[in-house]
């Protein structure tokens, strides 16, 4: 209840700035005429003027998550299939490397922005089944001659942490629905739950998680700020940010082989297996306008989280963003 009333007043908030927007460029019909030297718009400069890049197309920015949308809406059966084909299998070990240096412990709650079809979510649980086993044979192997810490752990507390859980929000409700096909499939009935929810303006309380990602998702939205901003807001403090994605291979060679085989044989794949040429063609060109490395992290500091790095996996195809709320 909590977080529809909050959905409700920022919406409320939005509608008014652009009220307010409206009127002033009402008043001053001036082409180029701007509110001072501090803004970045111009008062002829309305939601309906704004453009974004929806691949190398330029649309509205209106039109591209309607578009987005569609892009998933199609693939969404194929998704995954296609995910091995397009990688050779290699975004598996780049999902393992995200776990890997994610490093979860149980109790923590996971956010799965974009989380779709549920690979990350699905395998942060299995990291946390793995912790809690591994704890189990600890606890064994030691109760011959339990330490202090040991006997101790035996008590009951009233800080005991809650059970580890995962969110996955998504926007595409047949993304969604993929997902829950393949949780069924693989016996999972607890620990996680489905929600759909737009990145940009997410359906849940202020510091709700401990960990928030997002793979291969953020280059789709709109408004990548306005995403970062929310998942800054969802997170508890000392909370974690890690965007896994698409960017700027380092090594020239490889960059030369990389567009040959993304602008010519991905779109060919996307035709034979997905029946869809369009989308991965627009899913290429997109990221070729994301932001490379450095300029990404810039944006996720500006934001306000702090210990921000990255990491570059198979040349630079993709890289690990991280940072963390204080």
């Amino acid at each position: 209840m909590a977080a529809s009333v909050r959905l409700l007043f920022r919406r409320l908030a939005r509608l008014s700035h652009k009220n307010i927007t409206s009127s002033a460029a009402t008043v001053s019909r001036r082409p180029g005429c701007c509110l001072g030297p501090s803004s970045s718009r111009c008062i002829s400069d309305t939601a309906e003027d704004r453009s974004t890049h929806f691949g190398f197309e330029k649309v509205p920015e209106a039109e591209k998550a309607k578009r987005v949308y569609k892009v998933f809406e199609n693939v969404a059966q194929k998704y995954d299939v296609m995910n091995d084909a397009m990688s050779l299998g290699v975004h598996r070990l780049w999902k393992d490397m995200l776990l890997h240096v994610m490093h979860p412990q149980p109790g923590a709650r996971l956010l799965d922005v974009a989380g779709g079809t549920g690979d990350i979510s699905f395998r942060f649980l299995d990291y946390i089944l793995y912790q809690q086993e591994r704890r189990k044979r600890r606890a064994a192997a030691s109760s011959q001659t339990p330490s202090w810490q040991d006997i101790s752990d035996k008590y009951p507390t009233e800080d005991r942490p809650q059970e580890s859980r995962a969110v996955v929000c998504d926007i595409n409700k047949e993304m969604l629905k993929v997902g829950k096909q393949r949780a069924d499939s693989m016996g999972i009935t607890s620990g996680l739950s489905w929600v759909v929810g737009d990145a940009e303006e997410l359906p849940f309380d202020d510091d709700q998680f401990d960990i928030y990602t997002i793979a291969f998702g953020i280059r789709n939205v709109t408004h990548i700020d306005q995403t970062l901003q929310e998942a800054l807001r969802v997170l508890k403090p000392g909370g974690r940010f890690m965007c896994l994605e698409f960017s700027k291979v380092t090594n020239p060679v490889l960059a030369k082989l990389y567009d040959v085989y993304s602008f010519q044989v991905i779109p060919v794949l996307g035709e034979v297996i997905a029946g869809d040429w369009k989308s991965y063609q627009y899913l290429v060109e997109s990221i070729r306008k994301f932001p490379d490395q450095e300029e990404f992290k810039g944006m996720i500091e500006d934001t306000g989280f702090f210990c921000v790095q990255y990491f570059n996996f198979t040349g630079g195809v993709v890289a690990l963003h991280s940072g963390f709320k204080l």
